[in-house]
């Protein structure tokens, strides 16, 4: 990593049917070995299921499952004198995104429906109801800074 200078944020376009960039972050992120259409598909097939169930705008669904799975708090690891202390701090903004799309996906891959686009609509229907894998993970996370409250005077 280079000391100099941060690395600069690259421009992600918006996507081609809603135009939203969350979204192609999310089918981004979705993507693997650079199968671009592939995660196109499933992720406006997880949509169109989402719109068929719930009678509403896909894309205000998926903003509320990635409302409610983003973390407030995370802890990170402090050394101070030879120990290590888990250290409550507020997350960033594009982290908080991040951390979301990512705990989506990866709750959506462990779960046992057939196809990747059951999973992921169910898994992000869940969230938008504030229940699954994915709600779960934040709340452990939050809980986890809640016990640790007391290191909080480490932050940096």
């Amino acid at each position: 990593m280079s000391r100099r200078h941060a690395a600069e944020k690259r421009k992600v376009l918006p996507d081609p049917k809603f135009g939203d960039i969350v979204v192609t972050k999310f089918m981004n992120a979705v993507m693997l070995d650079g199968k671009k259409s592939v995660a196109e598909r499933i992720v406006y097939g997880a949509f169109d299921i989402m719109e068929n169930k719930t009678r509403s705008n896909p894309v205000e669904v998926f903003h509320q499952a990635l409302e409610n799975v983003m973390p407030q708090v995370e802890v990170r690891s402090r050394r101070v004198g030879g120990a290590t202390y888990q250290v409550p701090v507020e997350v960033r903004t594009e982290r908080r995104q991040a951390l979301a799309i990512r705990w989506l996906i990866s709750a959506a891959r462990g779960r046992n429906e057939t196809t990747m686009v059951e999973r992921l609509s169910g898994e992000l229907l869940d969230a938008a109801n504030s229940r699954g894998n994915s709600v779960k993970k934040r709340e452990d996370t939050h809980r986890m800074a809640e016990a640790n409250r007391a290191f909080s005077h480490y932050r940096w």
